[in-house]
């Protein structure tokens, strides 16, 4: 065992886990969060180590929950001097930098990354911290994987979905992290699959791990007596599919359908969605509502008859894996129609847990509103079947234990 492990195991029994993210906290990113606070609930001792500083405006309320301590390893204006002097520190606290560097596993590495995983590698030693983990396939994991070498420590990572559907995915790049990674988990069936296929051998120690919620934060409710009220959640973003959602809309008012629908979130085509609105003459039928805490958001969606996830493969192959979101409306009794694209199908299963779409079906989108709000039995049933799998599938408690179960693995094998 290296210097470093034995470093770790005196600080703390080499169990403490360094979260490695781009930015903490984000608003959309509540399924990290979610991890965390069952990690720390379990008695795990956390770290979290963010490359950037939060950009967004608002938070939801659950960050305030996690007691986890944020490191944010923040290289903005990086010069070439201040990489040498980053170099040199963390080099006399990890004397296998050098070497490492040496051997090329840097390639394709920017020097802000290496930088910054030189950084974390000498914050690894002074922590105890014995083990590494990186949510997305993209620069998060490129600091962890380095910062583990330097290090001598073992890392993990969790892929999702624009890290390894977006048309600008380096396939290189995530092969590399593939190969060097302890385990990397993935959130779907569907995702493995990708994997495989885009990687052969390399994707082989690839696992699947749900993404859970904190299921009593979310307490069910029937469905039967709500009112005719549609609600879909998400960032207004192409890949979410709300453009999709008002065209169904224009055709349930047009079909002399009674409804309102509620869109909840913002993003960069608010303006657009707003002219679609404006243009069909549904001001009275559909409202963009913004982004809310996620105290409201439980509210708005526990009181609708209908959760519309319309998501889309965009045009530049970006995609959603497991919708949060969707999760969360299926826990709260709220019947869900959405798309058959990634993941979703593993958790909407026709018929059953919710009701399936094709994508950009406007159409097919409005039907399945449409018999979802005229038949309160039939969202009873799918409601209650939607509850069952979540408690049997999607349990953070229980998702999270198999999450350090494969940290725990990395370790014993280091």
């Amino acid at each position: 065992m290296s210097s470093m492990n034995w470093t770790a195991l005196e600080a703390g029994g080499n169990r403490r886990v360094g979260y490695v993210v781009k930015r903490y906290p984000r608003f959309s990113e509540t399924f990290i969060v979610n991890e965390i606070l069952a990690h720390e609930a379990a008695g795990r001792s956390l770290e979290i180590f963010s490359l950037y500083p939060p950009n967004d405006t608002h938070f939801q309320d659950v960050i305030s929950r996690v007691r986890s301590p944020v490191t944010y390893l923040i290289a903005d204006g990086l010069r070439a001097g201040d990489l040498w002097e980053g170099l040199e520190a963390a080099g006399r606290a990890v004397p296998g930098l050098w070497a490492t560097l040496g051997s090329g596993l840097a390639a394709g590495a920017n020097a802000r990354e290496i930088y910054q995983a030189a950084w974390l590698a000498r914050l690894v030693r002074q922590r105890g911290v014995g083990h590494l983990h990186a949510h997305f396939a993209t620069t998060a994991t490129s600091v962890a994987r380095l910062a583990a070498a330097f290090a001598g420590i073992p890392f993990t990572f969790t892929t999702h979905a624009k890290d390894i559907f977006h048309e600008e995915v380096d396939s290189d790049d995530v092969r590399r992290k593939l190969e060097s990674a302890a385990t990397v988990v993935t959130v779907s069936d569907y995702n493995v699959v990708h994997l495989r296929r885009e990687h052969g051998e390399a994707a082989s120690r690839v696992r699947r791990i749900y993404n859970g919620i904190h299921l009593d934060r979310f307490a069910y409710s029937d469905p039967f007596h709500r009112s005719r009220h549609v609600v879909g959640v998400g960032r207004l973003i192409e890949k979410k599919g709300f453009s999709v959602l008002i065209e169904a809309a224009r055709r349930l008012r047009d079909a002399g359908v009674e409804f309102t629908c509620e869109i909840i979130g913002s993003g960069e085509a608010e303006e657009s969605l707003r002219g679609q609105i404006a243009g069909a003459a549904l001001e009275q039928r559909v409202r963009l509502s913004g982004a809310l805490p996620q105290g409201e958001v439980i509210r708005r969606v526990s009181s609708a008859s209908v959760f519309a996830a319309p998501c889309v493969v965009g045009r530049d192959g970006n995609a959603d894996g497991m919708p949060t979101v969707l999760l969360e409306a299926m826990a709260l009794g709220t019947p869900c129609v959405a798309t058959d694209v990634t993941g979703i199908p593993e958790i909407i299963r026709h018929g059953e847990t919710g009701w399936l779409v094709g994508q950009h079906d406007a159409q097919a989108l409005a039907e399945a509103i449409r018999a979802l709000l005229d038949d309160a039995g039939q969202r009873r049933q799918l409601a209650e079947k939607a509850r069952g799998l979540l408690e049997s599938e999607f349990d953070i408690r229980r998702n999270a234990e198999l999450l350090r179960a494969v940290f725990d693995e990395a370790r014993c094998a280091a």
